[in-house]
């Protein structure tokens, strides 16, 4: 494909899985309201619909994230192909672990909708509950991505393929999930909680960038790395 064609598909899919990833922390919210475990899973059973449409957004945020590592690596090899690859590899480990984490909403389902004779009493649903509902969340895809997202925006920058005031804005907001996200993994800065308070501070500055990027590759393109035009 064309240099103008990766950028393209590479800003419809920051855009896509925008739209999927806020899609499907709406779903599970709205599926898994309620005070307290069997009020949850009772909600859970009331909206099976909107929890199985969750997994296939969870699928389809897999794909785009993988379309994201080998575009951006088609439009950034040429600064630095072994920095290109350990992101795009990053990345495709990001759309490995969304495609895994499909698992938490089917069981939830199983769990909240027991029948037959191999179905959890009461206690083992209230545990089982527990845990995955609260259980720790292992948060690799967010690492993964917040990695490759560092290095590609850092090869952006290095390149001046955008404009440099953007490129450091997604050097920064990268940087700083790398920097907070171990702290939440280890539990030192609190667990990852996608509703609250300090997980969007620390986002937002990322979904601004990814944003205005996506529109800028859409319809201005990436430039070709400086050292090849110079060359």
């Amino acid at each position: 494909m064309t240099r103008t064609t990766n950028a393209r598909l590479a800003g419809v899919a920051f855009l896509f899985y925008i739209a999927v990833g806020i899609a499907s922390l709406v779903l599970s919210g709205r599926a898994t309201a309620g005070e307290g475990i069997a009020a949850k899973l009772a909600s859970i059973a009331q909206h099976e619909t909107a929890m199985r449409v969750d997994v296939l957004l969870l699928l389809c945020s897999s794909f785009a994230a993988i379309a994201l590592g080998v575009t951006l690596y088609a439009l950034t090899r040429d600064e630095d192909p072994d920095l290109a690859m350990l992101a795009l590899i990053c990345r495709v480990v990001e759309g490995v672990s969304n495609a895994s984490a499909i698992r938490t909403p089917l069981e939830l389902l199983w769990l909240s909708t027991p029948t037959g004779p191999k179905a959890p009493d009461a206690e083992s649903t209230r545990v089982l509950g527990t845990f995955l509902l609260y259980g720790p969340s292992p948060g690799g895809s967010a690492l993964f991505f917040a990695v490759g997202s560092t290095l590609f925006a850092w090869l952006l920058l290095r390149g001046r393929m955008i404009p440099i005031p953007l490129a450091w804005l997604g050097v920064i907001a990268s940087v700083l999930l790398v920097a907070v996200l171990p702290l939440q993994l280890s539990g030192l800065m609190g667990p990852i909680n996608w509703f609250g308070a300090v997980t969007w501070l620390v986002w937002f500055p990322m979904l601004v960038f990814e944003l205005v990027v996506a529109v800028w590759l859409i319809v201005k393109g990436a430039a070709a790395p400086a050292r090849r035009q110079s060359a």
